[in-house]
C-alpha cells in the first residue's frame, strides 16, 4: 500500500489526519485521474455514512472535484455498496464514499470506485497519491465554464438501491421476526425498507444516528445487543451491519454469533446444492479459520486464501472466476450480483439459504466446526518487521509448532501493515496450548527484533 491509501481508501482522525485540505486534494487528484479520457465533464457520485465529519469532508472533496472540472451528484447517507451499484445507473465516471467503516465516529475515510463499481487498482491509487504528494498542479487552468457543478440526482438513490436489493430475493418472509442492527450507520434506512418489503416482522436497533454514535456498542463489531434482542424477541435470525454496511455478522435463533467464515460456508453450500457454485471455488483470506477450509473441502469445493482485505479477495475471484468469497469479519462478495461486499445483500443470501434448507440457522451453523484461534502481537521495530523471515532460529521454532499442531491446527505469522508489530496467530483444538505456543513465539520475536 502507498503512503496515503491503505487497504480500503484513505483513513484517519477527521480534521486532524484526514483534513479538509487532504480531502480537497483527493478530490482534485482523483477527479483528474479518473476523469481522464472522458468525452464530456466527468461525473462523480458521492455518498457517506452518518459521522459528524461527513458534511465537512463531502464539501471539501466536492470542491476538489469541481475545481478540475468534474460534476458532482451528492446522494447523502447510503451504504458503501450502494455507491458501487449506483455509479452505473447514474452514468458516473466514479463513485466516492466518505466512511471509516467499522471504526469509531472520530475517524473517517475516503474511498473511490471506478465507473464499473469496482475499487481502484493499486496503480491508480498510486497515481492519485503521486499528484498529491508531489503537489502537481492539475486545476489552475480550469476557469470560466470549465469549472464543475453540483447536479441534482434525477431519481431517489435510496429507492433505487432498495429496489435492487429486493430484486435479489426470490422469497417472502411472511411475518417471520427478524432483528436488524444497523450500527447507527449508513444502513439505518435501507435495511428496514428491504425487510419490510419482503414481509418480515422487522425489529430494529442502531437506527438513531446522531453523528457520534456510529458503531458505538452496536453493529457487526459489537453484536451483544443483537444477541440479547434475538432471544428477547424470539426472532428467526438477527443481522448486524457495520457503519457503512459492507459487512454482515449474523446471530442464530439461540442468540449465538455466526461469523463471516460460517456465513460464507452456508451460502457456498446453498450455491453448490443448486449447481450455481462457479468452478466449485470459494475464496477466503489467510485469516480464514481452518474449519472454513475443512468444511468446504469436505463438500468438494476448492478453497483459496488471499492476503487480508476484501480487495484481494475480489482480485482473486476476478482472476479465477469464483462468485463467492470474503473474510471472517463479514465482508462477503457475491460477484454474480454485485461488485463489492454488501452487508444487506449478504443478509438476504443467508436468509435465503436458511429458508431453502428448511432448518434453523443454528443447525446450519453447527455443521461447521470453527477451531479456537489465538492472536498475539510481538512488538518489534519497524525496520525489523520482516527480519524473522530469514532467521534460522525462528524458522526452527515455527517448524516445531507446526509439527505439534499437525493437521488439526495452523500457524500464521505476518507483519502488521500499519504498526511496529508481528502478529502471531495459531489455530488448534486446545485453546490453552495454542495460547502458550503463540505467547512463546511472540516473546521470542520481541526479544530478538524489538
Amino acid at each position: 500500500m502507498g503512503r496515503l491509501f491503505g487497504t480500503d481508501g484513505v483513513r484517519g482522525v477527521a480534521n486532524s489526519e484526514l483534513t479538509p485540505e487532504l480531502a480537497f486534494n483527493l478530490g482534485k487528484a482523483g477527479a483528474y485521474v479518473l476523469g481522464k479520457g472522458a468525452q464530456k465533464k466527468p461525473v462523480f457520485l458521492i455518498g457517506m455514512d452518518t459521522r459528524i465529519s461527513g458534511d465537512m469532508l463531502e464539501n471539501a472533496i466536492s470542491a476538489g472535484i469541481l475545481a478540475v472540472g468534474g460534476d458532482v451528484i451528492k446522494v447523502g447517507v447510503l451504504p458503501t455498496p450502494a455507491i458501487a451499484h449506483l455509479v452505473k445507473h447514474y452514468g458516473a465516471d466514479a463513485g466516492v464514499v466518505i466512511s471509516a467503516s467499522h471504526n469509531p465516529y472520530e475517524y473517517n475515510g475516503i474511498k473511490f470506485f471506478n465507473g464499473e463499481g469496482f475499487k481502484l487498482d493499486d496503480s491508480i491509487e498510486e497515481e492519485i497519491e503521486d499528484i498529491i504528494l508531489r503537489q502537481i498542479d492539475v486545476n489552475s487552468h480550469i476557469t470560466h465554464d470549465m469549472i464543475g457543478m453540483c447536479r441534482e440526482a434525477d431519481e431517489n438513490a435510496l429507492d433505487l438501491y432498495v429496489d435492487f436489493l429486493e430484486g435479489t430475493a426470490d422469497f417472502k418472509l411472511k411475518g417471520r421476526k427478524i432483528v436488524l442492527d444497523c450500527a447507527n450507520g449508513a444502513a439505518y434506512k435501507a435495511a428496514r425498507m428491504v425487510y419490510d418489503r419482503l414481509g418480515a416482522n422487522t425489529v430494529t436497533i442502531g437506527v438513531s444516528p446522531n453523528g457520534t454514535n456510529i458503531n458505538d456498542g452496536c453493529g457487526s463489531t459489537h453484536p451483544e445487543l443483537l444477541q440479547e434482542a434475538v432471544i428477547r424477541e424470539g426472532a428467526f435470525i438477527g443481522l448486524a451491519f457495520d457503519g457503512d454496511a459492507d459487512r454482515l455478522i449474523a446471530v442464530d435463533e439461540k442468540g449465538r454469533i455466526i461469523d463471516g467464515d460460517k456465513l460464507i460456508c452456508i451460502c457456498a453450500k446453498m450455491l453448490k446444492d443448486e449447481d450455481r457454485l462457479a468452478n466449485n471455488l470459494v475464496t477466503g483470506t489467510v485469516m480464514s479459520n481452518i474449519g472454513f477450509h475443512k468444511y468446504l473441502r469436505e463438500l468438494g469445493c476448492e478453497t483459496r486464501a488471499t492476503d487480508v482485505g476484501d480487495r484481494y479477495v475480489l482480485e482473486d475471484m476476478l482472476k479465477t472466476g469464483g462468485i463467492i468469497g470474503g473474510e471472517q469479519s463479514g465482508h462477503i462478495i457475491f460477484l454474480d450480483k454485485t461488485t463489492t461486499g454488501d452487508g444487506i445483500l449478504s443478509s438476504i443470501q443467508i436468509v435465503r439459504a436458511v429458508l431453502k434448507s428448511g432448518r434453523n440457522p443454528s443447525e446450519l451453523s453447527d455443521e461447521i466446526k470453527i477451531y479456537p484461534q489465538v492472536l498475539v502481537n510481538a512488538k518489534v521495530t519497524n525496520e525489523n518487521k520482516k527480519s524473522y523471515m530469514d532467521d534460522e532460529e525462528i524458522a526452527k521454532a515455527f517448524d516445531s509448532v507446526n509439527k505439534k499442531l499437525g493437521d488439526t491446527g495452523r500457524l500464521l505469522v505476518r507483519p502488521s501493515g500499519t504498526e511496529p508489530l508481528v502478529r502471531v496467530m495459531i489455530e488448534g483444538e486446545d485453546t490453552e496450548a495454542i495460547k502458550a505456543m503463540a505467547e512463546e513465539l511472540a516473546d521470542m520475536l520481541s526479544k530478538k527484533f524489538g
